[in-house]
């Protein structure tokens, strides 16, 4: 498990949904998985992939897809 200061150094990925519905679609799911596969071997570990809508947000990694 990371500690805070290392997490505020990992990458973030973010973006919206403009239908407002925050829910991550299969394509951000698998798209996530992709980034974060591509990325390891580089030493690089993604923390998190927000989805911003109308009334709230969606955590993959809060949901437990990644």
């Amino acid at each position: 498990m990371a500690q805070f200061h290392d997490i505020i150094n990992l990458p973030w990925l973010i973006h919206n949904h403009p239908s407002g519905d925050p829910t991550p679609s299969n394509a951000d799911i698998q798209m996530t998985k992709t980034i974060i596969d591509v990325a390891k071997p580089l030493g690089i570990e993604v923390h998190d992939h927000i989805i911003v809508g109308k009334d709230g947000h969606a955590s993959l990694r809060g949901l437990r897809l990644i």
